[in-house]
């Protein structure tokens, strides 16, 4: 799964990890994400991320 990176802060969402501070599992992809899931960082939406080059 590619990572997706956040354009204003510059995290990266990490399917594999996922994200456990807001009840996301491992394993979950970037588009499977519930919509109102915001960067843990900026709190900015997912509209403000883009896929990485692996």
């Amino acid at each position: 799964m590619r990572p997706y990176l956040c354009s204003v802060c510059g995290y990266v969402y990490q399917a594999m990890a996922g994200d456990a501070a807001r009840g996301v599992p491992p394993g979950t992809g970037f588009r499977d994400l519930p919509e109102e899931w915001a960067c843990p960082r900026c709190h900015q939406g997912k509209e403000l991320f883009a896929p990485m080059e692996t």
